[in-house]
């Protein structure tokens, strides 16, 4: 995919969609690489003890999930000038090997001064939004 220019882009231009599987292998390498070994993200019993649904995934994984389909859309990580997330549901992680499915989609809500633009993303889980008010600012050549 070529990169976007400003020029060619429009409220309303769809980013391609992205379907990304995460897996409780995947917990344990995002654990590693993050230092964050905390233990609802690896321990079913603590997980649901404390009220969650099961073993989540790390929140700034799922946030991050989201910003690389705004990076692989601008064709360059450095376009991305701000970047935010709340964190709306967890995205809960089966102990099996289908683990569970993080998908995002998004639009130009709006064209910004300089060749920048305002994507809104929607990112969901098992038929729930896990990020509200998810958005980056991404400068266009």
């Amino acid at each position: 995919m070529s990169r976007p220019r400003a020029a060619d882009v429009a409220v309303g231009t769809e980013l391609p969609e992205q379907t990304t599987r995460v897996t409780r292998a995947d917990l344990l390498r995002y654990a590693g690489a993050s230092g964050d070994f905390n233990v609802i993200h690896w321990n079913e019993r603590v997980a649901r003890e404390v009220g969650l649904p099961g073993v989540i995934a790390h929140g700034m994984l799922t946030a991050g999930l989201a910003a690389r389909a705004v990076t692989a859309w601008a064709g360059d990580p450095g376009a991305v000038v701000d970047y935010h997330v709340r964190f709306s549901r967890p995205v809960v992680v089966p102990d099996d090997d289908a683990g569970a499915e993080v998908t995002v989609r998004g639009r130009v809500a709006a064209v910004l001064d300089g060749g920048r633009v305002r994507v809104d993303l929607t990112v969901t889980s098992g038929g729930e939004k896990v990020l509200s008010l998810a958005r980056a600012v991404v400068a266009l050549g």
